[in-house]
């Protein structure tokens, strides 16, 4: 029964704004992000523990062309939303927490869903080309970037600046050319950012407290980072 009722949403999704049909694919397109700012986390477990529940704190929430809001959080290579986090190995959504009230739900906040849909629409605009910059919010949660070129015989952890949201609903993390730093601090926007993912040495995302403990050569973490490396 499931199934068929997803089916047939899939091939009735309406554009929110246009209110015409559009394909699955460009259903899932994100339109618009708003950051995380009340320190709320994701609920996840792998099978490594089952009995137990960890914590992401969320980055930011994101309007699908389809109306849909979802959290995004890095997640090694990529930037995902919460929800669809599926990998077996390292895994499974729970749920959202808002530690303030301990409470789990699963659902965006409305307070979230309204400030995206309302900026969406004020802020709608023709652009040009699926590269056009549609808006780019700061990193709050500390995240950073491992680069090496030399498959981890060396290493930087850099710093995540913002995250850069296309027309064609990519999502870039910025970091530092410090080639080209002209000023301090360096804030969103500035021309010395560029795409993490467009060098040719990136491989994972970190939460600050990984990777402040991998620059403290912390054990445990150094272990957990060594399965991550290409043997």
């Amino acid at each position: 029964m499931s199934n068929v009722h997803a089916r047939k949403r899939t091939d009735n999704v309406i554009d929110m704004f246009t209110r015409r049909p559009i394909s699955p694919e460009e259903s899932k397109r994100i339109i618009r992000l708003s950051p995380e700012l009340d320190g709320l986390e994701m609920l996840y477990s792998n099978d490594a523990n089952p009995n137990k529940l960890f914590s992401m704190k969320i980055l930011c929430w994101a309007l699908r062309t389809n109306g849909e809001v979802v959290a995004l959080v890095p997640w090694l290579n990529d930037i995902v939303a919460c929800d669809e986090l599926r990998d077996p190995l390292n895994g499974h959504w729970e749920g959202y927490y808002d530690q303030g009230i301990d409470e789990i739900f699963y659902q965006a906040p409305i307070h979230k869903v309204v400030e995206l849909e309302t900026a969406a629409e004020y802020y709608k605009t023709a652009f040009q080309g699926p590269d056009d910059v549609v808006h780019e919010i700061p990193d709050s949660i500390g995240t950073h970037a491992i680069i090496t070129t030399d498959n981890f015989a060396s290493f930087s952890l850099e710093e995540v600046i913002s995250w850069q949201l296309l027309n064609n609903g990519m999502i870039f993390a910025m970091i530092i050319d410090k080639n080209k730093v002209k000023s301090t601090p360096v804030l969103k926007g500035d021309p010395c950012l560029f795409p993490a993912q467009q060098h040719d040495g990136f491989k994972y995302f970190f939460h600050h407290r990984i990777a402040n403990k991998i620059k403290a050569n912390d054990p445990d973490a150094i272990a957990a980072f060594s399965l991550l490396v290409d043997p």
